[in-house]
């Protein structure tokens, strides 16, 4: 089974992109995180006065460095609802979104990945129903060639947990409850927290059922054209291959 990788930028009103037209050698690349959102902006140009007012109403500066080499700057800023935004739109076709968002002269850059041709062309069209959309590259790909460190962006991996949740996780996993042999039980585990038992037990499972599903669809992308690790014998049992 083949993956497709499509590669466009897009036009529509957008600050980001805005200044980017407005300060052509200016590149910024966006990255949304779980409840913020990151710009990395870099020139090769000494900015002006109005640049670096501009990029100060951005967000919180949480680095800024002007030298031989030119601009860099890092921002921060609360991340405004997603909703019908062109990210919700890669998920109703099946894409997965790479981030990040690169804007530059003018235009927005993303790329993607679809398990299917169809839904790759399918998503391209309904974005050109309302913005300028130049396709740069559409491409089959092997799975092998996608380098796995940059499927899964970690805040999409942890997504709708709790903090209590996620800290139940995480001491259950310093504890070493998920090695084998275990080397703990929920029982002991619990004892090292404030709660009951079935409490802890419960943020636990919680917290478990959460990471695996949205870990489902990259795990669907990293297996979708490897070699299968569990075959089928002619007696229709499964055989694990040794590792």
């Amino acid at each position: 089974m083949s993956l497709y990788e499509a590669s466009f930028r897009v036009k529509h009103e957008c600050p980001y992109r805005e200044i980017s037209e407005r300060y052509p050698d200016l590149t910024i690349r966006e990255w949304y995180l779980s409840e913020c959102q990151v710009l990395e902006i870099t020139s090769s140009e000494a900015p002006t006065d109005d640049l670096l007012e501009e990029i100060d109403g951005l967000g919180t500066i949480l680095h800024r460095s002007v030298d031989e080499s030119g601009l860099h700057v890092v921002t921060q800023s609360c991340l405004c609802s997603l909703e019908e935004s062109i990210i919700d739109r890669f998920e109703e076709y099946n894409c997965l979104y790479q981030p990040p968002t690169i804007h530059r002269q003018g235009w927005e850059h993303y790329t993607v990945i679809a398990f299917d041709e169809g839904d790759a062309r399918a998503l391209l069209r309904d974005l050109e129903d309302d913005r300028h959309v130049d396709v740069l590259a559409k491409t089959a790909i092997a799975e092998q060639q996608i380098p796995h460190s940059m499927l899964a962006p970690v805040d999409q991996l942890f997504e709708g947990l709790t903090d209590r949740q996620l800290a139940a996780l995480q001491l259950a996993l310093e504890s070493g409850y998920y090695e084998q042999p275990r080397q703990t039980s929920l029982r002991e585990l619990a004892g090292r927290t404030a709660v009951a038992r079935s409490t802890y037990e419960e943020h636990l499972r919680k917290a478990e059922n959460k990471l695996l599903t949205n870990a489902g669809t990259f795990l669907r992308l990293v297996t979708a054209t490897s070699n299968d690790p569990l075959r089928v014998d002619r007696s229709g049992t499964a055989e694990q291959h040794a590792d």
